[in-house]
């Protein structure tokens, strides 16, 4: 029997989670709720979970401030879900290391779909390669190599440390060097699903990998005016 994914659903509304509950369980999820920051810090470490949605407004730990701490020792897939539906604070959400990001009242079809999206990701980064074949997926530049397969970037020799929606936009701009991006499209490869619009989102994943990438005299992440963006090699 395949074990079901578990999901980590942490509200300080009871309703509301005990909701968001039935419509994963439905999907033959398994779920767990916890109302406050503390106490999913805890079922963290107990639970295990495969993903995390995670309310903002907690007491005592806001959500922002879990999700930090998680993003210090976890990868773990992190849905922010929120009244507050202000660009800073999906911009800071996201900067944190959230995956994505919900309004409340949201469609319960809609978090499914995006939680499902996030899902599928995650266990194709985890995929084990079958014996004997070598299928990594990595690109190299001078001082650069961006590996798909174990999720991870090599820079100037060292490791660098990157979130997954990072570095999988790194690899895609990097892998067809030169070629020019809408916002669209890359929400598109790298979201894996509609985000209503907010190419917000890309921007801030390009500020991010700009400040840990400086301009290097072979390559570099360009900003083509008005349409998107490119990996400029060569």
């Amino acid at each position: 029997m395949v074990d079901k994914q578990k999901v980590l659903i942490v509200d300080d509304d009871n309703n509301i989670a005990e909701l968001i509950s039935l419509y994963f369980t439905k999907e033959c999820f398994d779920t767990k709720i916890v109302n406050d920051g503390e106490s999913a810090l805890k079922e963290f470490e107990i639970y295990n979970p495969n993903l995390i949605l995670l309310d903002l407004m907690l007491p005592g730990m806001d959500g922002y401030q879990v999700c930090r701490e998680i993003r210090t020792k976890s990868q773990t897939p992190i849905i922010m879900i929120s009244a507050k539906g202000e660009v800073f604070d999906k911009v800071l959400g996201l900067e944190l290391g959230a995956d994505d990001y919900m309004e409340k009242p949201f469609d319960s079809k809609e978090l499914i779909a995006r939680a499902k999206a996030v899902l599928r990701r995650t266990s194709a980064a985890v995929a084990p390669q079958e014996s004997g074949k070598s299928d990594v997926k990595k690109v190299e530049y001078p001082d650069l190599v961006v590996n798909l397969t174990n999720y991870s970037v090599l820079y100037c020799g060292k490791p660098l440390d990157m979130p997954p929606k990072e570095l999988e936009l790194l690899y895609f701009l990097a892998s067809s060097p030169n070629q020019v991006f809408t916002r669209e499209q890359l929400l598109d490869h790298i979201w894996g699903y509609e985000y209503i619009g907010d190419t917000r989102t890309v921007d801030v994943h390009i500020k991010r990998l700009r400040e840990k990438l400086r301009d290097h005299e072979e390559w570099r992440i360009s900003t083509v005016w008005g349409i998107g963006y490119k990996f400029e090699a060569g």
